[in-house]
């Protein structure tokens, strides 16, 4: 795992943690287009809430607040702070777009558990 401390905040960069596959990443550089900034980045974070205790959030960011993590996949960064990084280590994001399903999903191996609705997780 690389990682790179940068000189006003305490946010790392690295190479290793939360993965974004091929389709999730063209979709987040999709809807960044749209937005029409390129000081935008993919903020994941776990926050209280739902059934089963935990749910997630994505939204794009301009902020880098202490302690973020940032990935990395070529144009596209995934910042995750200082407390959900423990939750999301190893987690995968897909882009789904079926007949069925739109959306993103998230596929976290420290989950342990979801609700029926699979809105949240613990």
């Amino acid at each position: 795992m690389s990682t790179e401390a940068t000189q006003a905040t305490d946010v790392k960069i690295t190479s290793a943690g939360i993965a974004l596959t091929p389709v999730a990443v063209e979709k987040v550089a999709a809807l960044l287009q749209q937005e029409g900034r390129d000081d935008l980045a993919l903020r994941v974070a776990v926050q209280p809430g739902g059934c089963s205790g935990l749910r997630y959030q994505l939204y794009f960011d301009d902020r880098a607040l202490d302690g973020d993590t940032i990935t990395e996949f070529g144009a596209v960064k995934v910042v995750t702070d200082k407390m959900s990084t423990p939750y999301l280590m190893g987690a995968s994001i897909d882009f789904v777009d079926t007949i069925q399903k739109q959306g993103f999903t998230i596929d976290n191996p420290n989950a342990q558990g979801s609700c029926a609705c699979g809105d949240s997780f613990n």
